[in-house]
């Protein structure tokens, strides 16, 4: 079915580093340091972390699509946690954010078969990265993570200016990395911005679907586990 194929492109967070759990192991520990506990009158995390999800989910489609930039982005995700539990956002503490920006990126949780998957294709294709994730985090990202040595090139859509799904970072990627389209596949776990982003810029794509829910009919490729790709390449 790939045969073809010489280059693949791969998102990064929530494809191959495993964002949430990262950032639920952080935000565990950060809630008790900072007395949140007591703030909201939960003895655990489990609600403080699952509100943050769910709102650092959606603000982060917003900001895919220049609704949001960074700053408000990073505002609001913790603003509106502390909204719906209710609690005064202006009670945030602003050395939270910073601990949690700090430590998160640290984190080295990868998605099952994530490394021998990564030394399988290296040996077979070209791969490059594709992050609409900020400069100064991915990078701690792949240096903490030990993930850089396996790709060619990286593209980052902050320093590159334009998020994915807009076409124009595909067509950079592709063009950076040496590749050609008809010969280039792009793996990610976001329909929006990766899948249905690359399908319109040209390339081809498989939906890393690791909640196992239905594929979309437009969508041509789905796996749910990233080792199934040591099967199909």
């Amino acid at each position: 079915m790939f045969q073809d194929k010489k280059d693949i492109f791969f998102d990064l967070d929530h494809t191959i580093w495993d964002f949430d759990r990262n950032a639920q192991e952080t935000l565990h520990e950060l809630y008790y340091v900072y007395k949140f506990d007591e703030l909201f009158n939960r003895p655990n995390s489990d609600e403080f972390i699952e509100t943050y999800t769910i709102n650092n989910h959606r603000v982060w489609e917003l900001y895919h699509h220049g609704k949001i930039d960074k700053p408000t982005l990073r505002k609001l995700r913790f603003a509106d946690t502390f909204s719906q539990l209710g609690v005064d956002p202006e009670l945030f503490p602003v050395d939270f954010e910073e601990e949690y920006l700090k430590i998160c990126p640290t984190k080295t949780n990868l998605f099952p078969n994530a490394i021998e998957t990564l030394e399988y294709l290296q040996n077979r294709y070209s791969l490059h990265l594709i992050s609409n994730g900020f400069k100064e985090s991915c990078e701690t990202k792949l240096n903490h993570s030990d993930l850089r040595k396996y790709f060619k090139t990286i593209v980052i859509s902050e320093v590159f200016g334009v998020n994915k799904p807009d076409p124009r970072i595909f067509d950079y990627a592709v063009n950076n990395g040496e590749a050609q389209k008809e010969k280039s596949i792009m793996i990610g776990d976001n329909l929006d911005a990766d899948i249905r982003g690359a399908l319109n810029a040209g390339l081809d794509a498989i939906y890393f679907n690791v909640l196992g829910a239905e594929k979309p009919a437009d969508v041509p490729h789905m796996i749910v586990d990233l080792k199934e790709l040591q099967h199909i390449f």
